[in-house]
Order: C-alpha cells, then structure tokens, then sequence
C-alpha cells in the first residue's frame, strides 16, 4: 500500500502542475453555470423555461465538468508511456493493482473539488442549501468512475495527441449534448433520446436532479444505468492496462 500511494503522491503532483487542464476542469464549468444563469434571468416568466433554473441546471454541470476527468487520466497514462516512464516502473515491485489504484486515487479526490465548486457556485447564484447537495454528490460519483475509466482506456491505448481529440473534445461533447443539460430531451424524443438513455451521461445528470429534489424513488431508475456502465468500463480498463503491462 506504502508504494501505490507514493506512486498516487507522483500522479496527483503531475496533474497539478497543468494549469490548464485545471482551468478547464473546475473554473471553465464555473463560467458555463455563470453564462447559464444569466440567461435564465433575462427569460421572460411567459417562457415557462426552467431548465436553466439553478437546482436543475447545477447538476447538470456538475456532471458535465467530470468529463474532464478523463481528460486528466487520459493524458498522465499516456504521458507515462510516451516518455518511458511506465516501462522504468514495470521493473519495480510495483504490481497491477498498484498502478491501477496510483492513477485512480487522485482522480477521486479532484472528481470531488469539481462538484464541491460546481454546486458552491451554484449556491452563490440562487441555489439553497440543503443536505440534499451532498446525496447529489454522492449519486455523482459513479459518473465519475466512468470518465475516469474510459481515460485510462483512452490513454492505455491512445497516443498523447490523440486523447486530447478524444477526451478532449470527443468525450466532452457527448457529454454535453446527450446529456440534457441544454435541452429537454423529450422535445427532440425518438431515437436521439432512446440513444441517450442507453448512455450514462442524461442518467447520471436525472439522477443527480432527482438527489437535489429529494426524490429518493427516482434516483435508482436512472443510477443502475451509470452503476453498470461503471463496472463494466472499469473492468475493461483495468484489464486492458493488465494486458499492455504483461506485453511490456
């Protein structure tokens, strides 16, 4: 345990000293909050539009900002193979589960601090507090393990120029626009919204809606989704970085 939390120490060192990806991670959402707001205010009452009022709309961008999560994985894992990094460490003691868990413990706790400010902005622009936020939270978390899952595949298998495509702009769109977080998607309905709940992103996003309303009974119809495409893309990580580590 001693060796993968040094290894999570170096990891979360190397994510910090990105200023950029940080700025994209927590203050660029933080802007989209405060841009969207501002729109909400200046609709008349007549529109009857409350997607971008602040207990529907702080969710959703919580659960879009951990898109850039795996941004962040993406890049570090890719990184690491790019400069022969990884190839020095596959002769240390260091196991799988060691590696694994040292990319995996940083990306958690910055998972957190997005949503913290997300959700303390939000509060600053309207939004109540109640305990509510932090079953929010929680119920975020297992979008979170997707992002993070699906960048350490991309930066397993990916080049560094390539996962800043694919997480970067890829992922965040998807993310953005099968979401719901700008739209309703039952106004667009029929295949687009049957695709997006096949997707866990507007599940994590109804999910998280439902824990800041307190509508304890609508959480789990939409969390099993993201739960299972969680695991499923976790394991696949997991053994993939296995894989490319025996081939070493």
């Amino acid at each position: 345990m001693r060796r993968t939390l040094c290894f999570a120490r170096r990891n979360q060192k190397e994510m910090l000293r990105d200023p950029i990806s940080l700025f994209f991670g927590i203050l660029f959402p933080i802007i989209l909050l405060f841009l969207l707001t501002v729109i909400d205010r200046s609709l008349p009452a007549e529109a009857q539009m409350d997607l971008f009022h602040a207990e529907k709309l702080a969710p959703g961008i919580a659960v879009f900002s951990l898109s850039f999560i795996a941004l962040f994985a993406a890049m570090l894992i890719a990184k690491d193979r790019g400069s022969s990094f990884l190839l020095r460490l596959y002769t240390s003691p260091l196991t799988g589960r060691d590696f694994i868990l040292g990319y995996l413990l940083p990306l958690l706790p910055m998972a957190l601090v997005q949503m913290l400010a997300c959700f303390s902005a939000a509060m600053v622009l309207g939004l109540h507090f109640t305990f509510y936020i932090f079953l929010a939270i929680a119920v975020c978390l297992p979008i979170a393990a997707v992002n993070i899952a699906i960048g350490m595949l991309c930066g397993t298998l990916l080049s560094e120029k390539a996962v800043g495509g694919v997480c970067g702009a890829l992922l965040t769109n998807l993310s953005a626009w099968l979401s719901g977080i700008w739209f309703s998607l039952d106004l667009i309905g029929g295949a687009f919204k049957t695709v997006a709940y096949l997707l866990p992103f507007a599940n994590a996003v109804d999910a998280a809606r439902a824990a800041l309303a307190g509508n304890y009974g609508a959480i789990w119809t939409n969390l099993r989704v993201v739960l299972l495409w969680a695991l499923v893309l976790l394991l696949t990580a997991i053994a993939v970085f296995a894989k490319k580590m025996k081939l070493k």
